[in-house]
């Protein structure tokens, strides 16, 4: 297993950072997105429904420690993360229509709440019940506002650019949350923003969103709420796509220090993926700046992804994706990765996916650089496969 980064423990990285990635499971949090819910009630005017997600699977991996011993355990969200919501909307007057979302997020092999990449509370990593939503907002044809703990608009932006779509395991949807944990997931006294959990979901927050034309577009602020300073502890996040012949995509955000305001982090990416017959090619790069509330650099991590996506059956999607991080503040922490995946649909609500990775990892490689929820053993070239089992309802 890897060493500490910043005082967190790889387990405690691992539990905070099982997140939503798929077009249509992150989608869930857009007003308005269409998807597949059950309708559990419908009276004067208000419509209450549910969704879900259950992912299971086993994963080996060869090398899973600095011995060289291989392990192979029961793994979830392999693909997806398991979840279960509720959500209701109600027509206000015309052209505008209030709605909420609740969304929770588990764990499928034991039953227990997913852990949480948010600051501790009282001493303790408290994990909330609600970690994904707990929100309230109103939309139009003007676009819409949420109000509450939600994702974030710049993971969003990239969805469709990101070589394997930030899938759950194998993509760089980890570099992605673990460059945005450590500093912002301290106890209090410590470099710290209470409303960033790994970079995609953000507590006390206002966003707003919005399409025109071919660009899909969120902007998202959320309140620092301490005394004397608009700033002290406040986050924003800037997401935006292009979808026409070609996807673009751009995010900025930015998480300021509960006590300075100054940045504890700042995060960019840019994308593009170009479609051709039965094939798309994604590219996607990031850079997080972590810095201390004394402005020491704690590290500057790049993370560059380059895949191939073939639809080569009516119910088979195979994917080729190499990826690339590296912590330029520290040269040794560099891992490099293959990946070759396919997912078979039964049906549009239930996959079986198959997915091998190929991980070299240099001698100071941590979680920072992985694309592996568990991490990979640094100063080891290791193998990974992983099958499961994914339903969506």
């Amino acid at each position: 297993m890897k060493k500490k980064i910043s005082g967190a423990s790889a387990q405690g990285a691992r539990n905070a950072c099982t997140l939503a990635a798929a077009v249509a499971a992150a989608m869930m949090m857009v007003p308005g997105a269409a998807q597949a819910d059950i309708v559990i009630g419908e009276v004067a005017g208000t419509k209450l429904s549910m969704f879900g997600i259950i992912d299971v699977g086993l994963l080996y991996n060869s090398k899973a420690n600095a011995s060289g011993d291989s392990r192979t355990s029961m793994e979830t969200s392999g693909l997806r993360q398991t979840v279960i919501g509720f959500k209701g909307e109600r027509e206000l007057q015309p052209n505008l229509t209030a709605f909420f979302n609740l969304e929770s997020h588990f764990d499928t092999n034991d039953g227990f709440l997913r852990g949480t990449g948010d600051a501790p509370r009282g001493g303790t990593n408290n994990t909330p019940l609600f970690r994904r939503q707990a929100n309230l907002g109103v939309r139009g044809d003007w676009g819409s506002v949420t109000v509450g703990r939600q994702y974030g608009p710049a993971l969003l932006a990239h969805i469709g650019t990101e070589p394997r779509a930030f899938k759950e395991q194998f993509s760089n949807l980890y570099a992605w949350a673990y460059g945005q944990l450590f500093t912002t997931a301290n106890a209090a006294g410590g470099d710290r923003n209470t409303n960033n959990d790994v970079g995609i979901f953000f507590s006390n927050a206002v966003q707003y969103r919005h399409t025109v034309g071919p660009v899909n577009f969120g902007v998202l602020y959320a309140f620092g709420g301490q005394p004397g300073s608009a700033k002290d502890n406040s986050s924003y996040a800037l997401g935006a796509t292009y979808n026409g012949p070609i996807t673009l995509s751009a995010s900025y955000q930015a998480m300021n220090d509960e006590q300075t305001g100054k940045s504890n982090i700042e995060h960019t990416s840019l994308g593009f993926a170009i479609p051709f017959g039965d094939f798309i090619w994604k590219n996607n790069w990031m850079n997080a700046k972590n810095d201390a509330r004394t402005g020491a650099e704690l590290a500057d991590i790049n993370g560059f992804g380059t895949g191939l996506d073939w639809k080569w059956h009516a119910k088979n999607s195979a994917t080729v994706a190499y990826y690339i991080n590296k912590d330029d503040r520290n040269k040794t922490d560099e891992t490099k990765f293959l990946v070759i995946s396919n997912d078979y649909q039964w049906r549009p609500d239930t996959t079986l996916y198959v997915q091998f990775a190929y991980a070299d990892a240099d001698a100071g490689a941590t979680l920072r650089t992985s694309i592996v929820a568990a991490g990979v053993t640094a100063g080891e070239k290791s193998t990974l496969l992983n099958v499961g089992l994914n339903f969506m309802f």
